[in-house]
């Protein structure tokens, strides 16, 4: 996200970040009072892209340029290819996301799962069903909007503590969340830190596959509760456009044709399967466009502020104390020195995202910081992407005023707090992810 004219390093400047921080107090303070005054979805009644509006001004208000260098110097940020790449994939899955879900995409891929989970194992099969949705879909909020109602029935019915149940869903919302190859954490680690999505994919696979082993059994071992589920009708064709797009990422195709071959062949579906036109088909792709309403704005205006930053030296200044860490806690060169800064990448995108509670902005906004500091220290940009992706989805999982515990809570009608405490698998993932990082040789 570096601004192609830039040809010196910036000055390290702390005023710089100061627009970032005005950003992130909008955005909490307004949460925090919302919260205090008992509004549901409390940190989201104020918009980002309304509380960034103040914080860009700033940004260009202290800068050193002209005014028109400033405003340059902005729309370039926001132009740069990542971001505008970034916002492209966004329209992309969003469409995708509509036309399966209205064509019956997402309840076949439900009951083809309800199918296949024995009545004994309920609380890791609704995970490994919540799981293997998000993946297909991309967005752990559809996951659980879709697979929230039908667990809430089913624990009821077999006397399976509420929290639990939230617990397994909101695991397996966040493990395809991170894992996904259409997910936007995963499009924007991957832009910024540039890296193929299939070998952030297989990157993903040594922490995930681990994490999602320990959490099978977890669940299995606190299981309880038996209920028969009624059969469920399952249409094999509907599963097939997310079958589809999972074998061509996975298997390196451009990630412009996955999502276009999967929206066409959600359309398909649709028109041999229901009474389904172009018209509707065209009106549920920009559905989808959309719904990607909120990130594809914000992801432009954080890409213009990152670059008055970066500008300023604010971007510089960060960097500069990651650094200082990193010598601290690692005199030795090579693997020591790549370890850590992999640990101040892990930290800075899980504060961030603490803050702002949006996993996919925080790795945004770390993503230049991540970059600078995976050059510097060899860490491959595969492995850099990974490592923003997987703790920005762990804080998102764990924290009760996240989107995804705030929708779970008021399905299951729990707190919050209930709902990610019992999210394991975000839990599990971390320390995983904590002795990948400490352990695991480089070369």
């Amino acid at each position: 996200m570096t601004t192609p004219t830039q040809t010196t390093a910036p000055k390290a400047s702390f005023i710089a970040l100061l627009p970032l921080f005005l950003f992130l107090a909008l955005f909490i303070g307004a949460g925090v009072y919302f919260q205090s005054q008992g509004v549901d979805f409390a940190f989201y009644q104020l918009p980002s892209v309304v509380a960034i509006l103040p914080a860009i001004i700033l940004a260009i208000v202290i800068s050193k340029e002209k005014l028109n260098q400033s405003i340059e110097t902005f729309i370039g940020g926001i132009g740069h290819s990542n971001i505008i790449a970034m916002c492209l994939i966004y329209l992309l899955a969003g469409a995708f996301a509509s036309v399966a879900k209205a064509t019956g995409g997402v309840d076949a891929t439900v009951a083809l799962g309800l199918s296949l989970v024995p009545s004994n194992l309920l609380l890791p099969g609704f995970f490994v069903i919540a799981a293997f949705i998000a993946t297909a879909m991309g967005t752990s909020m559809g996951t659980i909007a879709a697979v929230a109602p039908i667990a809430l029935g089913v624990a009821e019915e077999a006397h399976i503590d509420l929290a639990l149940m939230a617990g397994a869903v909101i695991s397996g919302a966040l493990f395809g969340d991170n894992l996904s190859i259409i997910s936007d954490t995963t499009i924007a680690a991957t832009r910024t830190q540039g890296c193929e999505m299939k070998d952030k994919f297989r990157e993903n696979l040594i922490f995930a596959i681990p994490a999602s082993l320990i959490t099978l059994v977890v669940f299995t071992l606190v299981g309880q509760g038996q209920a028969d589920v009624a059969p469920q009708e399952i249409d094999f064709l509907k599963v097939v456009p997310y079958l589809t797009i999972l074998v061509l990422a996975v298997a390196g195709l451009n990630v412009f044709v996955v999502l276009t071959v999967g929206i066409l062949l959600a359309g398909i579906t649709g028109f041999a399967t229901l009474d389904y036109g172009l018209i509707q088909f065209g009106k549920d792709i920009y559905t989808g466009f959309s719904n990607m309403q909120e990130i594809f704005i914000l992801s432009m205006l954080v890409g213009g502020l990152a670059a008055l930053m970066q500008q300023q030296g604010g971007l510089a200044f960060v960097s500069k104390q990651i650094e200082k860490l990193i010598v601290r806690f690692s005199s030795a060169k090579g693997e020591a020195s790549t370890r850590a800064s992999e640990l101040g990448m892990a930290g800075i995108v899980a504060l961030t995202n603490t803050c702002v509670a949006n996993n996919t902005v925080s790795i945004v906004v770390s993503g230049d910081i991540a970059k600078d500091l995976a050059e510097k220290h060899e860490v491959t940009p595969k492995r850099a992407a990974s490592i923003l992706d997987i703790f920005s989805c762990i804080i998102q999982g764990l924290i009760p005023y996240g989107a995804q515990a705030l929708l779970i809570a008021s399905t299951f009608g729990i707190s919050p707090l209930q709902a990610v405490t019992h999210a394991w698998y975000c839990m599990i993932l971390a320390v995983v992810a904590i002795a990948i990082v400490v352990l695991r040789k480089r070369h």
